[in-house]
């Protein structure tokens, strides 16, 4: 629910003459809680909390996947999961009511957990406690060089001793699986050179400035309009991500999201574009 300023002024206003206190600070350019303010916020949000646990626990009597359901997604997944999925839920759960947010994992977990998005799909493990994760997909790193440099073949991690490796900016999930990877064989990342989307780290990569490493489902689409490029996989055990589905461990929900899951995992599996791409989580 949005209200206007107006309407929420007017709200405060009446609010403080039930209370008979202050809960606002207002200045010319801005307003602040006072204290009593600030103890009414956090009881207004865990009363939130419990109304929006009500909602779901008498949605959950409806019926799998029916009405509202928030989802959250990172944005290195998004672009590429999105269009497999998206049909296919429509078909099985056609009173679905499905919203989608794309943000940074450290955000969409933050939602999540304040009751603000009702599932996150993540590169597991979720950087939160309280969060049940379902696994959908693991997925391998592909190296992706100009075609200038003398690679060949399958290569080694430590291959990555030798190069130059670009990353996202901080706050990305990727990154962090990206140096971890760095970090195993003593690989060094061009801490001068960041990039803030997938596809502007493949074209930096295709203007010559280093290599980077990119999830086997993102490479078509952002490797498509990117000229000069070289494509290489790592010997086994190849370095992947595993993606998953999280909810809040107390909600009620629990039997809708594993449907959820279930589907997304079909999709995937049909899709002719995705199958040889990913492939099912190992033990």
């Amino acid at each position: 629910m949005r209200l206007s300023q107006p309407a929420l002024s007017g709200a405060v206003a009446a609010l403080e003459e039930t209370l008979n206190t202050r809960l606002v600070e207002r200045t010319t350019r801005k307003v602040l809680l006072t204290p009593a303010g600030e103890r009414v916020a956090r009881r207004a949000e865990r009363v939130l909390a419990e109304l929006d646990r009500l909602v779901e626990e008498v949605r959950a009597v409806d019926g799998p996947l029916v009405g509202p359901l928030r989802l959250g997604v990172i944005p290195t997944v998004a672009p590429y999961l999105l269009p497999v999925v998206l049909p296919r839920l429509a078909r099985e759960f056609p009173d679905l009511e499905l919203t989608v947010h794309e943000e940074q994992t450290g955000q969409i977990v933050a939602e999540l957990v304040a009751g603000r998005l009702d599932v996150v799909v993540l590169a597991r493990p979720a950087p939160a406690p309280g969060v049940t994760e379902l696994t959908l997909y693991d997925e391998d790193f592909l190296l992706v060089a100009p075609d200038s440099y003398e690679l060949a073949g399958d290569l080694p991690r430590a291959a990555l001793n030798e190069l130059d490796v670009i990353l996202l900016n901080e706050g990305h999930c990727l990154r962090d699986q990206a140096l971890d990877v760095c970090r195993q064989v003593g690989a060094r990342a061009v801490a001068a050179t960041y990039a803030t989307s997938l596809a502007t780290l493949v074209q930096l990569v295709s203007g010559g400035l280093g290599v980077t490493l990119v999830p086997e489902t993102a490479v078509p689409v952002e490797t498509r309009r990117a000229p000069n490029l070289r494509l290489h996989r790592f010997e086994a055990p190849a370095p992947h991500r595993r993606i998953g589905l999280g909810y809040r461990a107390s909600s009620p929900r629990a039997a809708e999201y594993e449907a959820l899951a279930a589907s997304i995992r079909a999709a995937v599996g049909d899709d002719a574009a995705t199958a040889v791409r990913v492939r099912a989580p190992s033990a």
